[in-house]
């Protein structure tokens, strides 16, 4: 998926030279979390809107350079370390460098956003399906086979948790109603953490549990 087509410039990086209360001021007017820094025409990295307002306004960012942080992404970064990126480093922009490390522009992250809601996974009609399983059990292999051998289609699959050695997957799911698919899961010991209507598991626990109950009180 190209990304050059989003790379922004209507904001020029400030110098190392300028001062804090032009950051400050900046911050003001916009609502970035973060103000890319350059030196000399070298991008150096980012300063933070809330490091900018703990600085005095009449020092120079050059005397607050501990707080320029250097992240940044290539043209050619696939989409999803994008993705990553903005969650890495908690901001909503990324500033985007040449592989000659040339200051291009920047993403925004609504932007980036707004491609993965283009995706299959959002746009097309589906379930939305969470299982969970031991880290050490579960496969990747597994969890398409036992989606396709009901005749569905996996439109995006994703590990959404790990945690004390359990792994929950989010899976949207086309093609067919979800409820052949989760008896299967359950058949190879997968725990169905989301909630469906059309699981009729509960449903025959509650009349099995009924009738015992009818049962014993007979």
């Amino acid at each position: 998926m190209p990304l050059q087509e989003y790379i922004i410039n209507d904001i020029k990086p400030l110098s190392i030279t300028d001062k804090v209360s032009d950051l400050q001021m900046l911050f003001n007017e916009l609502t970035y979390s973060h103000i890319p820094i350059k030196n000399n025409g070298t991008y150096l990295g980012c300063v933070s809107e809330t490091d900018a307002h703990c600085f005095e306004g009449e020092k120079t960012i050059a005397e607050c350079n501990y707080a320029i942080e250097g992240f940044f992404v290539r043209t050619h970064t696939n989409w999803l370390d994008v993705l990553e990126a903005f969650a890495q480093n908690s901001c909503n922009i990324m500033p985007v460098l040449s592989d000659k490390n040339n200051y291009l522009g920047y993403y925004e992250l609504n932007d980036i956003i707004g491609l993965f809601n283009q995706t299959p996974f959002f746009s097309e009609p589906g379930g939305i399906l969470v299982v969970e399983k031991g880290f050490v059990d579960y496969s990747f292999s597994e969890v398409s086979q036992i989606v396709e051998s009901n005749d569905a289609k996996i439109l995006g699959a994703f590990v959404s948790k790990l945690e004390n050695g359990v792994v929950q997957i989010t899976l949207k799911i086309g093609n067919v109603g979800l409820n052949d698919v989760i008896q299967t899961f359950r058949r190879y010991s997968y725990n169905i953490v989301s909630g469906h209507e059309e699981d009729n598991y509960i449903e025959n626990l509650k009349d099995r549990s009924e009738y015992l109950r009818k049962y014993l009180d007979i």
